[in-house]
């Protein structure tokens, strides 16, 4: 990596070729791999697992980055999408998305791209998560002439040895905590420069609450250490490209926590009391290049609650991708800065939609502290968005954001219905208070998430974007998790063996996602 620090937080392909992403060419990375004197090629895509995967290519001469460059390479499908490709037909090709190339940080003699999965015939694998991600937005832009954006926030916690017990962190209390209290700085820096080298688009990090000084468990590897939970968020995306920056800014992540002696970990919940992680997205409707969040009066505009009311419809369903292991649903409940209920509310933080501050109604806020600024700047866009808070660190982002794509679709062809959805699962306040008593629950273990999917199913597979193979393995794969009732058993449990069973069910899932 310090070859490349001359490149600051900047893509350094961008900077040499000085092109932009989208504009990159095969021409143009030929010409990087020479004047890099790169010596392989990889490729990375996301498997069925919700991993990141690697092929790694040594380069021989030119024509052979060319071939490469042009025609990818062959995979297995049936390992990668095992129990959804039949290994008598499992060969798919990989192909290379040019925008996406990047020096490997960990590698720096490779170039690395994201690729698309192709099949026989040439055609997108209609059962990949980039795949099932990029149709689900071609469709909704197809049928409504909008776009969809999104970003990500994705929380997590290192977890490591404690260097000093000087300026320790109080429970709970490490939100946007800055060193020496926050012990992790120099890894999320480093974390931070090089997610902002490969993916761009990062907004910011900071220290989130959570802050554990010695971790009881029955896993040796996490057993006694201490952890600190920190946030990544990116910046509004076309959703179609949001999927391929989770996972590698995941895959980064946990580079860099290894290296350093850190496990990184996406788990939902880490232990009882302590704040959980979430993997939240916001979404803005997009036309002609602005965005429609809100209307003249600078209120929230019909797209948007349209918008709104097809999450509300999709959302109990969108756990099945969004919360896969028992232990989200130790996170999602009553008291917690997490979601029950299926409802949308303005900057309330247990609501299951929220609409944040967008600088509505204000702007140049800084000329109010520094009176002696007094050229102020137009601005033309508002930055206006909603935030689906249910998804956690075990989601699978591209099929997540597919059913965030799907759920807007949705409510543009029943704009009627959304609306009236939208009014009447609008919330103020405590969201558990017995007036919203009407509001539907979300589900509350993988078992009953996975019965609605398979109930509801024909949301996913009706315009041709899940396949039935797909809802099949995540029905499968939740009830796997034999979850039914956790909730209710531990509550009858006494406190010193609640500890203990609800540890078993937070830390098996430690590496999953």
């Amino acid at each position: 990596m310090k070859k490349f620090e001359q490149f600051g937080i900047t893509n350094p392909i961008s900077l040499f070729l000085e092109k932009n992403k989208e504009d990159f060419t095969r021409e143009d990375l030929l010409n990087v791999i020479e004047s890099f004197d790169i010596e392989r090629i990889t490729f990375h895509y996301t498997a069925l697992d919700g991993r990141i995967k690697e092929l790694k290519i040594p380069i021989f001469d030119r024509d052979h980055a060319e071939l490469l460059l042009t025609e990818g390479e062959r995979v297995d499908g049936s390992s990668l999408f095992k129990g959804i490709v039949d290994v008598g037909k499992s060969d798919l090709y990989v192909i290379p998305l040019y925008k996406t190339a990047f020096i490997n940080p960990f590698d720096e003699r490779s170039i690395d791209f994201m690729c698309r999965f192709l099949t026989a015939d040439g055609e997108l694998a209609a059962y990949t998560p980039d795949s099932v991600l990029y149709n689900a937005t071609k469709l909704f832009t197809d049928k409504t002439g909008l776009k969809l954006y999104a970003l990500g926030e994705l929380e997590f916690f290192l977890i490591g040895d404690e260097p000093t017990k000087l300026f320790p962190n109080e429970k709970q209390k490490a939100y946007h905590q800055s060193a020496p209290f926050s012990k992790t700085t120099e890894v999320m820096t480093e974390i931070l420069t090089v997610i902002s080298q490969v993916c761009g688009n990062v907004k910011y990090a900071h220290n989130e609450v959570g802050v554990l000084d010695n971790i009881v468990s029955e896993l040796p590897e996490i057993n006694g250490k201490s952890a600190e939970q920190v946030e990544i968020e990116f910046l509004l995306t076309p959703a179609e490209d949001v999927g391929d920056i989770i996972s590698l800014a995941k895959w980064i992540i946990r580079n860099i926590a290894y290296q350093n002696g850190y496990t990184a970990s996406f788990v939902p919940k880490i232990e009882v009391g302590h704040a959980g992680s979430g993997m939240h997205f916001h979404m803005a409707l997009m036309k002609d290049g602005k965005n429609i969040m809100l209307n003249e009066k600078n209120e929230l505009s019909e797209d948007a609650r349209i918008l709104i009311g097809g999450l509300v419809t999709y959302a109990p369903t969108i756990t099945a991708f969004g919360n896969t292991v028992a232990a989200a649903y130790l996170r999602l409940v009553p008291g917690q800065e997490a979601p029950t209920k299926v409802c949308w509310s303005e900057s309330n933080r247990s609501a299951m939609i929220r609409v944040p501050l967008g600088w509505t109604n204000v702007n140049n806020l800084a000329q109010k502290i520094n009176p002696q600024q007094t050229e102020k700047i137009k601005q033309s866009d508002t930055r206006q968005t909603v935030e689906i808070r249910t998804p956690d660190g075990s989601a699978f982002p591209q099929f997540v954001l597919a059913s965030l794509a799907l759920a807007a679709n949705w409510g543009f062809e029943h704009k009627e219905e959304s609306l009236k959805l939208a009014e009447k699962s609008y919330a103020v306040g405590n969201i558990n208070s017995p007036k919203y008593d009407h509001l539907e629950n979300l589900p509350t273990c993988c078992e009953e998430s996975a019965e609605l999917l398979e109930k509801n199913k024909e949301l996913y597979t009706k315009q041709g974007i899940f396949t039935d193979k797909i809802i099949e393995h995540f029905v499968n794969m939740l009830k796997d998790e034999k979850d039914r009732g956790l909730d209710k058993k531990l509550l009858s449990l006494e406190e010193s063996k609640k500890l203990i069973e609800s540890r078993k069910f937070m830390h098996r899932a430690i590496h999953k996602y």
